[in-house]
């Protein structure tokens, strides 16, 4: 498997830095990186990466910036949250998009478009980063469909870029 590429990497002034963090932060509800913090901006082969303090913890999709899955971990929001079976588990973390009839809980607040993170019914864990493609009533609703397109997951070539 190929690594992720990086490249242009260089570090973000604390304006920037604010910016980004507040733009996190009012997405899903918590306290990320701060202006103190040593945060570098890099481009990527599917999209531009935030390393903080060395560790590449957030990510920038279509212009908004959201957490990837380490991130996630680090900074354990409650917003934006899908909540998946244990059935569609392997199929999540294996990059699969996220179908409706997998769906058993979602924030209510997700509207169709949104960056949204996917996590395990058992461990609350995250498992994976995508796009809505429905509300989050609308997902925990249907029987049929697709309802996040999976952008970032678990075992991925960003995941493993950041692995010893």
């Amino acid at each position: 498997m190929a690594d992720i590429r990086i490249r242009k990497r260089r570090r973000l002034r604390s304006k920037d830095i604010k910016a980004y963090s507040e733009g996190i932060g009012s997405v899903l509800g918590v306290e990320v990186f701060g202006e103190d913090d040593p945060v570098d901006l890099a481009e990527s082969s599917d999209f531009d990466l935030l390393f903080v303090r060395g560790s590449i913890l957030g990510m920038i999709h279509g212009g908004r910036p959201f957490l990837t899955v380490r991130g996630l971990l680090e900074y354990k929001p409650e917003l934006r949250q899908v909540t998946v079976d244990m059935g569609a588990v392997p199929f999540v973390t294996k990059g699969a998009d996220i179908m409706a009839p997998g769906i058993i809980d979602s924030d209510p607040a997700i509207q169709a478009g949104e960056l949204v993170w996917i996590r395990d019914e058992r461990n609350k864990v995250p498992l994976a980063v995508g796009e809505s493609l429905m509300g989050g009533e609308e997902m925990v609703g249907a029987d049929s469909g697709k309802a996040i397109l999976s952008i970032h997951h678990v075992g991925d070539r960003l995941w493993k870029h950041e692995e010893p």
